[in-house]
């Protein structure tokens, strides 16, 4: 997958960021007022100090001990303000920073809950997960601190500036011309650093993909003894990485040379300027003083809003990033007006059905009409590639028709809710999927609900429940990832039980069986026998021999349906059934 570039600018993304803010305005609104308590602490420390040098200065006599503690009082007084607030600030505004880095990563989830295969067939996972993590992360200080640190830095600059022009209108006005020439110079470097946070982002899914390919191969590279080839690979994409940290480095420390190569600038101004000022009578001592210690909380301030624009750019790659998630296109989704499906008997209807693939638009499926009855039997059989469990795959509506209308009961897929439709329908496929846990809450994922027993007499009645007592564990065993601690047969018969307790009333069978030994092969066909009574089902075999009690065949080749009728029927007729059951027949 090609890298993304950028497609929004800083104040879209700000603008989709901001709604995230409303749950929590008050404790915002508070942080606020907080921010702006800390800030006139530190104002009043020059005034106190320029009053002190003054009065110092012009009449000693009327400085007394009374006089500076009780400044001294006054002054810690607003430290400890200045403290409580700061408290507030640093814990109540950095989890609302966490509550919100989780509302996203909810909000992300959900979303790719509701993607369609085709999303994550273009898609790498590592990719996935590391902007739903990783990139989340920075989030939780940008949602903190940027509405702080530039509230803080506006205040700040604004009183600074009133009380400055106060002490001396000129020399304030030399100093705040430095600020826009400090800002436009430091642009350039900003945006090469975004640039760089981008590369980076993109780079660490791509090195999280690499991780997670090698790890879930681990066999197989093992058993080609090809480690130094992963080994190879990987430190490629490591240097790669490091290859780009080092261009994020370059241009932040640019970025922060610039800035302090203003800062000196200014202060050799005040310094400067103000000496001369002094010397000529346009500025007593303590106003120096006190212009001194405004122009180092000034600067302060900007060296503070300048280092934190790293940040800003890592929370704004990270909610960019997001966005681009959120943008993707939910391609299945309930039409207006759905409806549950209830009381379901099980009738399939295809209405001149094509389908091809959004991202190669090569045909799969043309022109499909099928009428499969309730309860029927239903066989799909062809050469690889004739689009065998695609037509499987459009009944649930993993994907949708390019053309033509699918109906269960007279009801048409798209005026059913999703969730309706796929309850009703249970999938059992070549590649069975585990998920880390026990044997009992793998079952239970087909009901959520469902109470151990149901879940041990669903197992029972998929010929599962005597293996699985067998285990160390009996249903409390830890299947491993992906199931890896289990045989193939015993995985299957698992996902069977999984079906069972779903009851669906419409059955897909996706090579179930083709992957197994003899013995498996014989026990999981055992249970789905079972699992298909009463039910309407459509196999999906290479094996012909497993499907010939099939109450029809349906032989797919060239995106049509060229041969339709029973065994006996196809092998009378000598055609295409007939070629492939006799060439798999001598093959056995």
């Amino acid at each position: 997958m090609e890298q993304k570039k950028q497609t929004m600018k800083t104040s879209q993304l700000l603008g989709r960021f901001l709604p995230y803010y409303k749950p929590y305005k008050k404790i915002m609104l508070f942080d606020m007022f907080c921010a702006a308590l800390t800030i006139i602490c530190e104002m009043v420390l020059p005034l106190i100090l320029r009053y002190i040098t003054n009065q110092g200065t012009q009449d000693l006599a009327s400085i007394t001990i009374r006089l500076v503690v009780g400044l001294g009082l006054f002054y810690f007084g607003l430290r400890i303000v200045d403290g409580l607030a700061s408290f507030y600030m640093a814990y109540t505004g950095h989890v609302m920073g966490a509550a919100i880095e989780t509302d996203m990563r909810r909000d992300a989830f959900a979303h790719l809950q509701k993607l369609s295969d085709s999303y994550y067939s273009n898609t790498k996972v590592g990719q996935i997960m590391s902007r739903i993590t990783s990139d989340l992360f920075d989030v939780t200080e940008f949602a903190h601190h940027c509405p702080e640190e530039f509230f803080i830095a506006f205040l700040k600059a604004v009183v600074s500036f009133l009380i400055l022009s106060r002490i001396s209108l000129l020399l304030t006005v030399v100093i705040f011309l430095f600020i826009p020439v400090m800002a436009v110079s430091c642009t350039y470097f900003n945006l090469k650093v975004r640039a760089a946070f981008r590369e980076q982002r993109y780079h660490i899914g791509e090195l999280n993909a690499r991780i997670e390919d090698s790890l879930l191969g681990n066999r197989v590279v093992r058993a080609f003894a090809n480690e130094n080839v992963e080994l190879e690979k990987f430190q490629k994409d490591n240097l790669q990485f490091l290859s780009i940290k080092r261009k994020t480095y370059f241009y932040m420390a640019a970025f922060q040379d610039t800035v302090r190569m203003f800062d000196g600038l200014m202060y050799m101004v005040v310094i400067i300027a103000g000496g001369i000022f002094m010397v000529k009578g346009l500025i007593v001592p303590g106003d120096l003083v006190a212009y001194t210690l405004y122009v180092t909380t000034l600067l302060a301030t900007i060296r503070r809003i300048i280092e934190f624009a790293e940040q800003f750019q890592r929370g704004m790659t990270g909610i960019e990033r997001f966005m681009e998630i959120m943008d993707a296109n939910v391609d299945i989704f309930d039409d207006q007006g759905a409806v549950p499906l209830e009381k379901v008997e099980g009738a399939i209807t295809f209405d001149h059905v094509s389908f091809e693939y959004p991202d190669d638009h090569n045909p799969v499926l043309e022109n499909i009409c099928l009428d499969i009855r309730p309860g029927e039997k239903v066989a799909l059989v062809g050469p690889s590639g004739g689009g065998k469990t695609t037509l499987c795959n459009l009944i649930p509506r993993f994907y949708d028709p390019t053309s033509g209308q699918i109906r269960i009961d007279g009801k048409e897929l798209k005026g059913i809710t999703l969730e309706s439709l796929r309850s009703h329908v249970g999938v059992v496929q070549q590649d069975v999927y585990l998920f880390s846990g026990t044997v009992m809450e793998n079952i239970a994922y087909g009901r959520p609900g469902a109470s151990n027993e149901e879940v041990v007499e669903a197992a029972k009645q998929a010929g599962a429940h005597e293996f699985i007592m067998q285990l160390k564990d009996g249903y409390a065993t830890y299947v491993g990832e992906r199931g890896v601690k289990l045989s193939g047969g015993q995985k299957q018969r698992i996902s069977i039980a999984r079906v069972f307790l779903k009851n669906p009333a419409i059955l897909v069978l996706d090579e179930a069986t083709s992957a197994l030994d003899n013995e498996s092969e014989h026990l999981v066909s055992k249970s789905l026998d079972q699992l298909a009574v009463g039910r309407t089902t459509l196999t999906i075999a290479h094996r012909l021999t497993t499907i010939q009690n099939a109450d029809r065949i349906l032989v797919l080749f060239g995106n049509r349906i060229v041969e339709e009728g029973n065994h006996r029927e196809l092998m009378e007729k000598k055609g295409m059934y007939y070629q492939l059951y006799t060439s798999a027949y001598s093959q056995e």
